[in-house]
């Protein structure tokens, strides 16, 4: 029977595991600490990280093997190909990520692609579904939907945007509201991007906030922090106005497959 020394050996070791593989530290649920005079936001009980692009792109082989990921994938894939006109022949995560770049370049605008994005999401769901939620449960019951949302999108967008849990989220005046927010440890889609920006913006924040919003009837801001690629979903806030979003006025990463040498700003926001 192993004893309580060699347990702890491993549990600690399990620990360091986690925090290598996903560059940050394990920590329990957080909160975050909001948007308003900060640029980026932490999680209670956590240290505070700073940008870590040394570490080595996380294993996502064990999480692609969870039941349902690799259905949830194939059903996006499909559903931007209808969209976007044609196929590729790159398989699995790599192949949805050169789906997301045909998306990219398909439209003269970031609005284009901001739209496509959005008519995908809605095709994920029968179409009777968004306006029906929005009228039975977020217009009557918005805290309710805004925890029922966070969890459901915890729960069925990891294959996607990789580690993530609930959060709570900072309202600002003391407020906090419980379960509104969603974690992404260091996602997955940014990163294999290139990464992006102008794909978190145009193929994941401003599209989703829209399709919440205007579809499901929840106001969603998300904040992405582009020096360690995490991402702060906030149920419940509205996002500010686009001029004053600092997620839309980012420079090109030095890495990505498109980036302009010649605008401090990503020129395809």
């Amino acid at each position: 029977e192993p004893s309580k020394e060699h347990g702890m050996a491993m549990h600690w070791t399990m620990k360091a595991a986690h925090k290598n593989a996903f560059g940050r530290r394990e920590t329990t649920r957080g909160v975050d600490l909001g948007t308003k005079g900060a640029t980026t936001w932490r999680k209670r009980g956590a240290v505070q990280m700073q940008a870590n692009k040394t570490v080595g792109k996380p294993d996502y082989a064990e999480l692609d093997k969870k039941p349902g990921h690799a259905f949830l994938m194939d059903l996006f894939k499909r559903k931007m190909v209808l969209e976007i006109g044609k196929d590729t022949n790159v398989t699995g995560y790599d192949g949805l990520i050169d789906l997301t770049r045909a998306l990219n370049s398909k439209y003269e605008t970031p609005k284009g692609t901001q739209e496509a994005t959005r008519r995908i999401l809605k095709s994920l769901f029968p179409s009777w579904l968004p306006s029906a939620f929005a009228a039975m449960f977020s217009k009557p019951m918005p805290d309710l939907s805004c925890r029922l949302n966070a969890w459901v999108t915890a729960m069925t967008c990891q294959w996607l945007m990789g580690p993530c849990e609930v959060n709570d989220v900072d309202l600002g005046d003391g407020k906090v509201a419980r379960g509104q927010g969603v974690f992404v440890e260091r996602c997955r889609y940014l990163e294999e991007s290139g990464p992006c920006v102008s794909v978190c913006v145009n193929s994941c924040k401003i599209p989703t906030q829209e399709f919440f919003a205007k579809d499901m009837g929840l106001p969603l801001e998300m904040v992405p922090n582009y020096d360690d690629y995490s991402c702060q979903f906030r149920f419940g806030c509205s996002p500010p106005p686009q001029d004053q979003d600092k997620a839309l006025v980012a420079a090109c990463f030095q890495d990505c497959p498109s980036a302009s040498k010649c605008s401090e700003i990503c020129h395809k926001i």
